[in-house]
């Protein structure tokens, strides 16, 4: 993949780094600045771990609502197991896309679509542009925006590791155009979807593998079909159901009991775990500026960050 644009999932970033890093990470006054610190530090991360070799054609920090209206609307227990924002992280949250736009790279958001959305968006529009697109996220939904042209980077111990297709047939036993099918059959306990009962990881990768859709599992299992509004939101979604072939395994009796009697939720899982498409507009190329990060992280008191990027503009200008 050449010079792909990397799209961060900053939301993510910013709890994982809250949670992950010391309270007393702190700026010139006493507040904590833990989370923008280990922010930073991610994307630093991944861009080092290309250079030279494989340089980035930009970087874009990716935010968005914390929960889309439409999807709670959808299921009310969407997201409801979360707790609210801690004050100091909100704060934090606040200053981020100042300081990531002092690195010279592009903040996007948007305030009714998820930053998953976002980031969604942005990597079909790189592909369809001609290039690609890394995701740093540690969100398994965007395993459904992976092609040959996207992957997801996963920050591990050893280093950042870019998740293609072949890894997430290796993760999931799916294909990446199949994620939002999996995650309505298995549930996915940080977004507060269950799933169907009794059907886990496992099972649910081995009923795809058998009839490809989740509307095909629901038709075997003898679920009515979808009414006109719901099969109009599928199709937009571009996925095409098909009648399983005679060939295929029976479906267990209690199986097929549990996708018909919860097919409509089921068919509401889906809809939620399906990343959306919206209009954004194409980022801009952009390098990574050094200098002009470390002013904007003095100017949020983070002196130490300040002092480690002049240090990195100095290096490159010599």
């Amino acid at each position: 993949m050449d010079a792909p644009l990397l799209l961060a999932d900053i939301p993510w970033l910013l709890y994982r780094s809250y949670f992950g890093l010391p309270k007393s990470i702190v700026d010139g006054e006493g507040r904590p600045v833990n989370a923008l610190l280990g922010t930073v530090n991610a994307l630093l991360g991944v861009i080092d771990g290309r250079l030279p070799a494989r340089p980035l054609r930009g970087v874009v920090g990716c935010l968005g609502a914390e929960d889309a209206d439409y999807r709670v609307k959808l299921y009310e227990g969407y997201h409801a197991q979360r707790e609210e924002m801690p004050v100091e992280l909100a704060a934090q949250w606040a200053k981020a896309p100042e300081l990531l736009s002092g690195f010279g790279w592009t903040v996007s958001s948007s305030a009714e679509f998820e930053a998953d959305d976002v980031m969604f968006s942005l990597a079909r529009g790189e592909e369809e542009a001609g290039g690609g697109a890394l995701v740093l996220t540690g969100d398994r939904d965007l395993y459904g925006a992976v092609s040959e042209r996207v992957a997801v980077v996963d920050l591990r111990k050893g280093g950042p590791e870019e998740v293609g297709p072949e890894e997430v047939r290796e993760r999931y036993g799916v294909e990446p155009e199949q994620v939002a099918d999996f995650i309505a059959l298995r549930g996915d306990p940080s977004d507060g979807l269950p799933g169907a009962p009794g059907i886990g990881a496992k099972t649910a990768a081995e009923l795809l593998q058998q009839y490809g859709t989740l509307e095909s599992l629901l038709l075997e299992a003898g679920a009515p079909e979808e009414t006109p509004a719901r099969e109009r939101a599928r199709k937009a979604a571009g996925s095409t159901p098909e009648r399983p072939p005679s060939s295929r395994q029976p479906m267990r009796p209690r199986t097929a009991s549990a996708l018909r009697e919860n097919a409509d939720l089921l068919r509401t899982f889906r809809k939620i775990a399906t990343l959306q498409r919206i209009e954004l507009q194409r980022p801009p190329d952009g390098t990574t500026d050094f200098a002009a990060g470390a002013l904007a992280a003095r100017e949020l008191g983070m002196a130490r960050l300040a002092e480690r990027l002049e240090r990195r503009a100095d290096q490159s200008a010599g």
